[in-house]
């Protein structure tokens, strides 16, 4: 038995800086040392090995390369000609090009910090060019780049279908509507609050050429998802094997079609991408054992009885649940978060009849909104970075779009349609 008191040695080592990584690795360690159970360490590291040895988690990897081709060979630029020939004449056009340019992105992609670089760097100048308020920009930006790991395929999804042993494919299906209401909430924010920048110039509509040229640069990047969810629907590939044939198809429109990328950059930006993936496998590898201290010690079991003593209404538990999460994505990030949680919160969703799946979906973009929540929300740091605004400008800016996006997490949280509808329309559920 490892002693609870880990947990409060983890949340230390976090308010003091320590990376989530050491903070991970060592809290429980320095418990089993003070109990005198150096024994159990050897076991608990040998989790860091087992909690890694899964070829699902391939596919990570995988997809973080297939992104990063894409954004090198140029989509950013394609992917936001066509969503501006499809919004930029409604009121408030430029915001809207930025929510639509990120959802797709994402689609692409599956990274927020991505598309807060890229759209960001590419559309903020032109935001203020447009009388735009610049500290406006980067929040709508920050906002709405969140939706990259909500929108299939997610790598935080992937995560979690991992931790709870659930079908990767409905978890990405299941992202589907989520993702496109929260566009849609972001617009109808962004829409608003046009009425405190009146000043803001408007464009005309754009022609049918200009709509049909504009789909035609953005037609191939965009057969991405639809070759990914196709595949692992039809059962012609493993999730794994989608993401190994998103990263050949992303190689071949980046070098071969598209021409932005020269074929002596690959080996590099396999390498880029391999650090950073180990950066994050080796988060999994240590909140692997970190998830096994928890299940040793009781600490699962007292979260679990303390929220039965609090109700066993399924809908106030998943209401407590939600405030829990927003919190902890504004400190943790989604990773992790979910490494940690996800085997404590999700059987005891599945107990009062909630599906893993809705709750995975649910846990994932609430957890996403994390990333663009003060004070520790990565995309915040980035968006700063991109418009040289200051943080906590932005942190005030984007209370707005952070509430819409709260609203509708209850939303998909109490009408579990939303997120289980397509799954079973597909047979997937």
């Amino acid at each position: 038995m490892v002693s609870p008191i880990f947990v409060i040695y983890f949340l230390i080592l976090l308010l003091i800086g320590v990376p989530v990584l050491f903070a991970l690795g060592l809290s429980p360690a320095i418990a089993l040392f003070q109990d005198d159970k150096v024994l159990f360490i050897n076991m608990l590291y040998q989790r860091l090995y087992s909690g890694l040895d899964s070829f699902l988690l391939l596919a990570l990897p995988f997809f973080m390369l297939a992104g990063e081709f894409m954004v090198s060979g140029g989509i950013t630029t394609r992917i936001i000609t066509f969503s501006q020939t499809m919004v930029r004449h409604m009121r408030g056009g430029l915001g809207h090009v930025v929510i639509l340019a990120s959802t797709l992105f994402g689609a692409l992609t599956g990274s927020a910090v991505a598309a807060t670089s890229a759209i960001g760097n590419m559309l903020i100048p032109e935001m203020v060019r447009y009388k735009y308020d610049r500290t406006y920009a980067a929040a709508l930006t920050a906002a709405a780049t969140v939706l990259g790991t909500i929108i299939p395929p997610s790598g935080i999804m992937l995560i979690y279908a991992f931790v709870m042993n659930t079908s990767v494919a409905a978890m990405f299906m299941g992202g589907v509507v989520p993702g496109i209401i929260l566009c849609i909430g972001l617009m109808v924010v962004n829409k608003i609050q046009m009425k405190k920048y009146p000043e803001v110039e408007q464009f005309s509509r754009a022609s049918r050429s200009e709509r049909i040229a504009g789909f035609k640069l953005a037609i191939l990047p965009l057969f991405t998802p639809i070759i990914i969810l196709g595949g692992i629907y039809g059962g012609i590939f493993t999730p794994t094997e989608a993401a190994a044939v998103a990263v050949f198809y992303a190689l071949v429109l980046s070098v071969w079609i598209m021409k932005n990328l020269k074929f002596r950059e690959v080996f590099p930006m396999c390498a880029r991408v391999g650090i950073n993936a180990a950066a994050i496998l080796i988060i999994v590898a240590a909140a692997s054992g970190f998830a096994s201290a928890i299940s040793l010690s009781g600490v699962a079991k007292e979260i679990t009885s303390f929220l039965y003593s609090i109700t066993d209404n399924k809908y106030i538990l998943i209401f407590i649940i939600n405030i829990f999460l927003f919190i902890v994505g504004m400190f943790l990030d989604a990773g992790p978060a979910i490494l940690i949680f996800a085997p404590i919160l999700a059987p005891i969703m599945i107990n009062v009849g909630i599906d893993p799946v809705h709750f995975g979906v649910v846990m994932v973009s609430n957890l996403s909104i994390g990333l663009a929540t003060p004070p520790m929300g990565l995309v915040l740091f980035v968006a700063s970075g991109v418009s040289g605004v200051p943080l906590q400008k932005i942190s005030k800016a984007i209370l707005p779009f952070l509430f819409v996006e709260f609203l509708i997490i209850f939303l998909i949280s109490f009408f579990p349609i939303l997120v289980t509808g397509l799954p079973k329309i597909l047979n997937l559920m």
